[in-house]
């Protein structure tokens, strides 16, 4: 049984981190790019945090907060940078 759970984890997770990087390959936008990578960066801390739980260790915790804390120092820097540059050109 976890065997099957860990091979449909790794296909879903895998889904998900293709479409994201898909999304932040073609994206338009600098904003698409932005969703993208923090989507990417979600997925990686799912992976992380479902591999953490399959094989009953939390060895892995440290490396789910530096991603966390990553994702969101990232995106709240990129946000503040797109919208400074959004309040220069109007």
């Amino acid at each position: 049984m976890t065997t099957f759970l860990a091979v449909v984890l790794t296909t879903l997770f895998s889904v998900t981190a293709l479409l994201a990087l898909i999304r932040l390959y073609r994206g338009p936008s600098l904003i698409d790019r932005v969703v993208a990578a923090d989507m990417l960066l979600a997925t990686m801390v799912g992976a992380v945090g479902a591999e953490a739980a399959v094989n009953r260790h939390a060895t892995t915790l440290p490396v789910l907060v530096v991603l966390s804390m990553l994702g969101f120092v990232g995106s709240v820097s990129l946000v503040r940078f797109a919208v400074r540059d959004e309040g220069e050109e109007a």
